[in-house]
């Protein structure tokens, strides 16, 4: 903005400005792109169901079924979504919160990772509470609801925008969370389902830059602790939330990342620009990353899979080991490897030595590894004590590379007296899109576990949808949601 003297002394131009490219770029392929790629339904219907499997699965740990239901107990909402593996009925951006939270609870659900990392399966608490809103209401009023196809749709949309944005633009550098492009993509989409217009979309995603944005604070030694399992949770309501207001009316912020001194780039981003390396399409959905067997945070899961690799030599061993040298990437290094006092589930599922000493020692990793009985073990501590880990530039550079995308580390064992353990190397952990085959059917084997505490009837019914993508996508949202009730 520009500024001239006047008589009362300096007054800035008040000349209100076009949108933001950013923002228009996300709302035309909102609104005006449609998705062709099979791959990219295909993925999706997988994701949709990994993620509802992995909501069911928490809706067990009562440290984070504590945090969901209405605000005032005993509400029941007219026409509320569901929340899977509970009773609740509630209004869309609560039930938002909830879905959002169980999903993202034990760290299990699809992965991306680039120059910022995320979850974007993260915005189904969004799209399924809108989804089921608005068929149970729509059903009501005599209309057809809406189907999963539409849900899909939306998924690989909200994927392609956080996937796209995280690409070249890190947010974790100026110290903000991923979650921030969950509550982008969620308004975005959102209003689009809600029936907005291409103007509506503009507005409600400069909401969300205009929100502020939460610090990674949360999820980073030596204050790691629960939000980080409800703060996308959080970030998708918000996203609902700043979409209902949209579609009230409510005026957006057309600079709201480039305005001079007050826009998201100057204020949060250290005046840079975001940085785009493709367009909107549906690459991202394509390549999400699965957490097939181990709950754990996806940086740490080529070690994971080291480690267990070298369990049955090592497990007999444990007192003789030296030393366990570890090799990764730069991304690792960052958000997962600490040593110390780790204080709480948060805080170990969070930690490279914890995981790759669980898998050392166990030959596996489930979600009550993390708890405080399994921590307990003093064997756990012992083997962190005698990690390295270092970076392996090969491996960082591989990261980035966009034909790879590789998530590489390597696990190796000195033992006192001499010997060692051969060098195991993961370069592409199950789950990656390059092992896609392989992964299939545990990512279905996955699924049945984790729906185990639901009936016999609704979890086979739900694994015949699974199986059937044709028969998902005409399946009304309604109906969906329902066999997840309990």
């Amino acid at each position: 903005m520009t500024a001239t003297e006047g008589t009362n002394g300096t007054a800035e131009i008040n000349v209100r400005p076009s949108a933001d490219l950013e923002m228009i770029a996300i709302a035309r392929y909102v609104k005006e792109a449609t998705v062709t790629s099979e791959d990219a339904y295909r993925t999706a219907a997988l994701s949709l169901m990994d993620a509802m499997g992995c909501a069911v699965l928490a809706s067990k740990f009562s440290d984070g079924t504590k945090l969901l239901g209405p605000v005032v107990p005993d509400t029941v909402v007219p026409h509320g979504c569901r929340v899977p593996g509970t009773r609740f009925e509630l209004d869309p951006v609560t039930g938002a919160f909830n879905i959002g939270t169980l999903i993202r609870w034990l760290d299990y659900n699809d992965t991306w990772l680039a120059a910022e990392w995320g979850h974007p399966s993260d915005n189904l608490g969004g799209i399924l509470a809108v989804a089921d809103h608005l068929s149970r209401r729509r059903v009501a009023e005599g209309m057809a609801p809406l189907t999963m196809r539409d849900v899909l749709t939306a998924m690989i949309k909200a994927h392609e925008i956080q996937g796209c944005l995280a690409l070249e633009n890190s947010l974790n550098a100026v110290g903000l969370d991923h979650v921030a492009l969950v509550k982008v993509a969620t308004a975005a989409v959102v209003t689009d389902l809600l029936g907005g217009t291409l103007e509506q979309v503009v507005d409600a995603v400069s909401q969300a830059w205009v929100d502020g944005q939460s610090l990674r604070i949360y999820r980073q030694a030596p204050n790691t602790g629960s939000r980080k399992s409800w703060g996308a949770g959080d970030a998708t309501s918000r996203g609902v939330w700043l979409a209902l207001l949209t579609m009230r009316g409510e005026a957006g912020y057309p600079g709201a990342l480039s305005a001079k001194g007050w826009g998201f780039y100057d204020v949060c981003f250290q005046g840079e620009p975001f940085r785009f390396q493709r367009p909107y399409e549906s690459y991202v959905m394509e390549n999400v990353l699965f957490k097939v067997a181990y709950p754990a945070e996806f940086h740490a899961q080529s070690a994971l899979e080291a480690a267990i690799r070298l369990h049955p030599e090592v497990k007999g061993r444990l007192s003789e080991i030296e030393r366990v040298e570890i090799r990764t990437h730069r991304a690792a290094l960052r958000i997962i490897s600490k040593t110390g006092e780790l204080h709480n589930p948060a805080d170990r599922d969070h930690c490279l030595q914890y995981i790759t000493a669980v898998g050392l020692i166990f030959g596996g990793l489930t979600a009550t590894d993390y708890l405080d009985e399994r921590a307990a073990d003093p064997r756990i501590d012992d083997l962190r004590r005698k990690m390295a880990v270092t970076e392996e530039e090969r491996y960082s550079l591989d990261y980035l590379d966009p034909d790879k995308r590789s998530i590489a580390s390597s696990v190796q064992i000195f033992y006192g007296g001499g010997g060692q353990s051969e060098e195991v190397e993961v370069e592409y952990p199950l789950g990656h899109r390059r092992r896609r085959a392989e992964a299939l059917p545990l990512i279905f084997k996955k699924l049945g576990e984790n729906l185990a505490t639901l009936s016999v009837e609704g979890a086979t019914r739900i694994m015949e949808l699974g199986r059937d993508r044709q028969r998902l996508e005409e399946t009304p949202v309604n109906d969906f949601m329902s066999l997840f009730t309990v």
